[in-house]
């Protein structure tokens, strides 16, 4: 129940703080720009604008002034039509959200446009000139939310995307690792399962990295601070290394318990494959250090590429082809995501 009701984590102060500020600001400029009632639209604007990246407020910007011009009007038309009877509130609702879907607009902007025209009715007169002074009190409001979130220590969230790349960079080591000194030893059931469910794990982590990084990409979109973007696209960068790298590794991980038998182990081309998958881990942390995503207590790694020529080896045991077949192809595309030779 609480969950339903509670975030997480606290917002930053800093975002309340520069909420209320435009908040303020819309309501005293747009009262004593724009005659008539409270300058309710205003301060509503102002407030939804102010959003964690500056894009988004861009955004949402668009919506809310798109959502109150085609509320207002709407709401207008069916007054000058029907009159101000209250079921016309209820009629300029409906009518409000069957517009909205015909338009494709999204649910920010249809919820808004049925508010619009909601509150117009029920606030205050529906003449053409009340309708243009709210369209004008909401781009006041609409206006002063950006100003403010953009001059107010627009935030830039690399945090975040460094903390998830270090997991998972940390954690695609880890498997390859792991996948290493399994291949060369006897495996029981549960000690293949664990493998398969460890290697499976590397995809929420990929997926929190990319949300991540592309929240680092959107909050430096018509952000004034630049001296991040060249941190962010080296972040992009290295998750565009690395998600390859956890298909293959997911996939070696499949195709080992899928064609496991307990004399894989005395396989002579199974022990190259592991030593060259130690490499591979050592690179890939390499890689993540490289773009200093790593964790303070990772593990220091030497800065020299261990992966260094491609593996040759002799043709497997005719019972072990398909799997040794399957890991060279795996490892082959490893290597050319990590050395750059594709």
């Amino acid at each position: 129940m609480t969950s339903a009701v509670t975030s997480p984590k606290r917002a930053p102060l800093l975002q309340v703080v520069k909420s209320a500020v435009a908040t303020i600001g819309a309501w005293l400029i747009a009262g004593w720009l724009v005659p008539g009632p409270l300058p309710v639209f205003a301060a509503i604007a102002a407030l939804l604008v102010v959003l964690p990246s500056v894009n988004q407020s861009f955004t949402k910007a668009l919506e809310r002034s798109a959502g109150v011009i085609v509320g207002v009007l709407i709401a207008t038309a069916l007054s000058l039509l029907l009159g101000q009877q209250s079921w016309v509130i209820l009629l300029a609702i409906v009518v409000a959200m069957l517009v909205a879907w015909a338009m494709r607009a999204t649910p920010g902007m249809g919820n808004q446009v049925a508010i619009s025209a909601m509150l117009v009715l029920a606030l205050g007169s529906t003449s053409p000139e009340y309708a243009v002074h709210r369209i004008v009190e909401t781009i006041i409001g609409v206006v002063i939310g950006i100003v403010v979130n953009t001059l107010i220590v627009p935030p830039v969230h690399t945090a975040p995307a460094r903390r998830d790349l270090g997991l998972l960079g940390g954690e695609l080591a880890a498997t390859l690792d792991r996948l290493a000194m399994a291949l060369p030893s006897t495996q029981t059931p549960a000690q293949l399962q664990e493998l398969i469910l460890e290697a499976r794990l590397l995809r929420p982590m990929q997926a929190a990295a990319e949300a991540s990084v592309t929240d680092a990409e959107e909050s430096i979109t018509f952000n004034p601070r630049r001296s991040h973007r060249a941190d962010i696209a080296e972040m992009r960068e290295l998750l565009t290394t690395l998600s390859p790298i956890v298909t293959q590794v997911i996939g070696m991980t499949r195709a080992y318990l899928d064609h496991y038998d307990d004399t894989i182990s005395d396989e002579p081309s199974v022990h190259a494959i592991a030593e060259q998958l130690r490499r591979a881990g050592h690179d890939v942390r390499l890689a993540v250090q490289v773009a200093e995503v790593a964790s303070a207590t990772a593990t220091e790694t030497e800065a020299i590429q261990a992966l260094t020529t491609p593996l040759e080896v002799l043709p497997p045991a005719s019972g072990h082809w398909i799997l040794v077949g399957s890991l060279m192809e795996d490892l082959r595309r490893i290597r050319g995501e990590l050395v750059g030779d594709g």
